[in-house]
């Protein structure tokens, strides 16, 4: 049993993928770091020193000074504030993740094929991956893009 374990981790990849969530969450800490400690400050500071962890709306008439005397006196509030950090968080993450995948995945020069038209056939292919027709590779395409000859 534990050695069909082993061979199910390393067969499904599940150590990348290990490696990949916990690199995922250091990285959603760093921007999250980024976003309350340096760009929301000035954001709030803009908008007149506001915080915006401090916005919400008190549903108990109470009228609290803030939100933590609020949460402290078991308050009913809708903390709009904490919404907006979390919304603004997020797309800065996905920026970042956009960032940091645009580096990594280079667009591969594409051609149409001549007989089903598909327009994104890799430069250099021989056949056609979508109607499976051999395909002329020009001298334009490059010797890399010739087919082997053995």
């Amino acid at each position: 049993m534990f050695s069909e374990f082993k061979t199910f981790l390393l067969k499904a990849n599940v150590l990348a993928l290990a490696l990949a969530f916990i690199l995922g969450v250091a990285l959603a800490a760093v921007v999250n770091s980024l976003v309350k400690d340096i760009i929301l400050p000035p954001v709030g500071l803009l908008f007149g020193g506001v915080d915006f962890n401090n916005l919400f709306i008190d549903l108990s008439g109470k009228h609290p000074a803030s939100l933590k005397a609020a949460q402290d006196a078991g308050l009913a509030t809708i903390n709009y504030g904490v919404f907006l950090n979390t919304v603004i968080t997020f797309i800065i993450v996905a920026f970042v993740v956009f960032l940091i995948a645009r580096s990594f995945v280079k667009p591969v020069p594409t051609k149409v094929c001549p007989r089903c038209l598909s327009e994104d056939v890799a430069v250099g292919a021989t056949r056609c991956p979508h109607c499976t027709s051999d395909l002329q590779v020009s001298a334009a395409e490059g010797p890399l893009a010739a087919p082997l000859r053995r």
